[in-house]
């Protein structure tokens, strides 16, 4: 054969020359080149060689190993679910020569046959292993098919989501874009890339039309290819495209795109929006408002919230017109749209009925209930409604229970004067309690007018004189004494006095003139609301303006809904309801908080903005109660003023340790800070007194008293604080160390020492060292310094090092030499005098 070099070797083999060289060489081979001849037999030399190196015996193979592979069909589950899976099973099989299983078994056949039922027992196991390793292998293989179905499923959705916002913002450009061509003065402006895009397009429509001569098919699927090869185009264009422009329309009949015009959208900004809702208002990807973002210096993520000027500019920066609006237009809108107007008619009276425990209040109630509902009404009014009308002579009148007085203070608090008259219920044997003055006290907060119902006077003990003696001491006059307050003598087991109560009450209404609008949507006050086992939230309801109609569309609170149905006071379901008139309501789709406003609004998804908007306020707002309501950081929830006050709760053992606090406290304070006494009353802190501090901000004191339960749990759940005393010396001086505290502290400053400079010095560290003699005071290392030239200040600053002689100290006494060095001044010169001093806030004190 023909002799061959070593580059046509390389090249035969498929390896580089310089590897091949390289194991020619190691074979004992002379080949220094690519271009030397290699021989047959060099090539057999090289051939052992490689043999060797790699493993492989010099004599020719005495076994041969045969894989094989075989598929079979492996059933996962049970029953319809089942699915058949597809296993494969790996062989391994041995063959040896026959002379060589011939010349082994002569000698030693017993041997050969325990190897033969050893390799049978190997078979064996490793068949059982490869089925096992088979199942395995299938097992994994169906829990990666079922999740790459998953997700192959998601990314489906979220094309096809995608897909279909675009066809709607196709669908709108191209009736923005007919909306456009009737008009012919406005002319259509056309940019370098709608030109260049326009280019792109016919090009592709020519492929596209000569591809169509060739085709076969109906004119129906034809169209619908085109549609569908010409929106895949458009997705490949679009990403290829650096910058965003107009988006394209395809042509139905010609397969060509047409580039739309720009829409330039009013986008609605409040004080603060975030990067999301801003690229959503203006229909546009988050992305292209963060890159708009980042080229204008800011660097925000798609939850990050900018301010009104920074959104202002990427809404200009983008070709949009902005529109500044308030954060509270949502509530401003449904105030305007709240607005009604119409005729308006006599309405009956709202009565709260208040008292001390164990007072009459809930027999007085019953009485009136029982023989003052219609007839034909069996079986009185359901105890939990907590709001009842009663039909007399003159009218009816609308009771509403509050016990407690939970929801009367949420009601004053939001300022709805749902009530329109208060009857406080005293008893004649008993007289003032400590929640009679509280029910006082929440009447004249709301300015409603009051009518005293001295109850008992039926027993022996009533004294109705004492009771109104120290009623009057109250400020709660009667009309016989001339004052402004009716008094009643009733009796809730006799029934004595009860129609005069009942004529009081009209009397009172008729001077108010109360009145409602009926013919307009209805508005009103939560009383209570609950939620209910079988019929989900049910709030009870007053209305004050309007009519409320089954199916109406309502929002209390934070909580919207539609009105599945409606319960009267007796329990009977209704259509309408009247203004004055209590209802339950199902369909609001939450418990809202006694005292909320209801209205009925327009459509849901105002109602539901509004709700969500309400919902983080109220968090926003907890929020900043967390730290507002703490006594240290009182002031931080008080307004910028002339004068800031402190609000406190005060509760007391006795009247007269009550009467003596009040009276300090109100003798402490100045022009800046004063006390506010919100809330007074003897025995323990109860539930409405933890509920007026939460309302108002105020701080809660005890003077030999405790808060129970409920009281505590809430006041500890707001994060108000609570203080207990036993001395009224401590609670005096806690109160002005908090009012102390408003006070601005007076800064003051003190020279500590005084260093005259009797020479200067050059030091390689500090620069120059200020050789001093101490001739007052202490000159302290760590303390501010001035330097005075002729008993004018020309530097304030701070030491940098005082040194005596080589050891750095702290201080210097009086009569001392020693060394200063000056912070950052490089000008001392002798003769200048280092002042050393110490600033002080000193606390003003009332």
């Amino acid at each position: 054969m023909v002799d061959v070099t070593v580059k046509q070797l390389a090249d035969t083999v498929g390896a580089p020359v310089d590897r091949l060289l390289k194991q020619m060489q190691e074979a004992g081979l002379s080949h220094r080149s690519e271009a030397d001849s290699v021989t047959e037999e060099q090539k057999q030399v090289l051939l052992g060689f490689l043999k060797q190196s790699h493993g492989a015996a010099a004599k020719p193979a005495e076994k041969i190993t045969l894989k094989r592979k075989s598929t079979g069909t492996l059933k996962s589950g049970q029953g319809r679910a089942g699915r058949s899976v597809t296993v494969e099973v790996r062989r391994k099989r041995t063959y040896v020569k026959r002379s060589e299983i011939e010349s082994a078994e002569a000698p030693v056949p017993q041997e050969d046959a325990v190897s033969q039922s050893e390799l049978e027992a190997k078979r064996i196991r490793d068949e059982e292993a490869a089925r096992i390793q088979a199942e395995e292998d299938a097992r994994l293989a169906e829990q990666a098919r079922k999740e790459e179905t998953e997700r192959k499923a998601a990314e489906e959705k979220q094309r096809a989501e995608e897909e279909q916002q675009r066809l709607e913002r196709e669908r709108l450009a191209a009736v923005e874009k007919e909306t456009a061509k009737t008009k012919p003065s406005e002319p259509k402006v056309v940019s370098a890339a709608d030109i260049q895009a326009k280019e792109q397009s016919e090009q592709r429509g020519g492929k596209r039309a000569r591809g169509r001569e060739r085709g076969v098919g109906s004119q129906g699927r034809g169209d619908d290819r085109r549609r569908e090869l010409s929106l895949k185009s458009e997705r490949r264009t679009k990403r290829k495209q650096p910058h965003r422009d107009a988006p394209l329309q395809v042509d139905q009949q010609g397969g060509e795109f047409k580039p739309t015009e720009f829409i330039s959208r009013e986008v609605e900004v409040g004080e603060m929006i975030t990067v999301g809702e801003l690229a959503q208002r203006m229909a546009v990807k988050a992305g292209e408002v963060i890159k708009t973002l980042m080229g204008l210096g800011v660097m925000a993520t798609i939850n990050q919230t900018v301010d009104t000027d920074t959104a202002t500019l990427v809404v200009e920066e983008m070709g949009h017109r902005i529109k500044f609006v308030s954060d509270d237009a949502l509530e401003e809108q449904l105030e305007a749209s709240l607005v009604i107007e119409g005729e308006t008619e006599t309405r009956a009276p709202v009565v709260t009925v208040m008292g001390h425990v164990d007072h009459g209040k809930t027999s007085l109630l019953d009485y009136i209930r029982n023989t003052r509902v219609t007839s034909g009404e069996a079986g009185g009014i359901t105890q939990h409604i907590g709001a009842y009308s009663v039909s007399t002579v003159n009218g009816d009148v609308t009771f509403i229970d509050t016990p407690g007085h939970a929801a009367f203070t949420s009601m004053r608090a939001r300022g709805a004067k749902i009530t329109d008259i208060v009857v406080l219920v005293v008893a004649a044997d008993d007289g003032v309690m400590p929640q009679t003055e509280e029910a006082i006290q929440h009447a004249k907060a709301a300015e409603v007018p009051l009518i005293v119902a001295i109850n008992k006077i039926d027993l022996e003990g009533a004294d109705a004189e004492r009771v109104t003696n120290e009623l009057a001491a109250k400020d709660v006059v009667p009309e016989e004494w001339g004052g402004e307050t009716q008094f009643i003598k009733v009796s809730a087991i006799t029934g004595e006095g009860i129609d005069s109560l009942l004529e009081a009450i009209t009397l009172q209404a008729e001077l108010l003139e109360i009145g409602a609008i009926v013919e307009a949507p209805a508005q009103g006050v939560v009383i209570e609301s609950q939620l209910d086992r079988g019929r989900g939230p049910v709030a009870t309801v007053l209305i004050q303006n309007g009519t409320l109609r089954q199916g109406d569309i309502v929002i209390a609170g934070e909580f919207h809904g539609r009105v599945r149905a409606m319960l009267d006071d007796t329990g009977s379901a209704t259509k309408t309801a009247l203004p004055a008139q209590p209802v339950e309501v199902l369909g609001i789709n939450g418990t809202p908080g006694a005292g909320d406003e209801f209205a009925v609004v327009t459509d849901e998804r105002s109602a539901r903005e509004l709700a969500e908007f309400r919902r983080d306020k109220t968090q926003e707002r907890l929020q900043a109660m967390q730290q507002a309501a703490k006594l240290e950081n009182m002031f931080a929830n008080m307004a910028e003023g002339e004068k800031r006050i402190l609000k406190v709760v005060i509760k007391a053992d006795v009247r007269g340790s009550l009467e003596a606090i009040i009276q300090a406290m109100a003798d402490i304070g100045n022009d800046e800070v004063s006390v506010q006494v919100l809330g007074s009353g003897v025995g323990g802190i109860s539930e409405s007194d933890a509920t007026m501090a939460v309302t108002y901000g105020a701080a809660v004191f005890g003077f030999n008293v405790r808060a129970d339960k409920r009281a505590k749990t809430l006041l500890e759940k707001e994060g108000v604080d609570l203080r207990y005393y036993s001395v009224i010396y401590e609670l005096m001086d806690d109160v002005k160390n908090v009012l102390s505290g408003l006070l601005s502290p007076e800064v003051r400053e003190e020279i500590v020492g005084i260093a005259e400079v009797r020479d200067v010095f050059k030091s390689p560290r500090y620069g120059q060292i200020a050789g001093c003699m101490v001739v007052e005071g202490v000159v302290y290392r760590n303390k501010p310094i001035r330097v005075l030239r002729d008993n004018v200040v020309i530097y304030e600053g701070e030491l940098e090092s005082l040194r005596r002689f080589k050891d750095d100290v702290n201080d210097v006494r009086n009569g001392t030499e020693c060394g200063i060095g000056v912070r950052n001044y490089n000008d001392v010169r002798a003769g200048d005098s280092i002042e050393v001093f110490d600033t002080k806030e000193i606390a003003r004190e009332l």
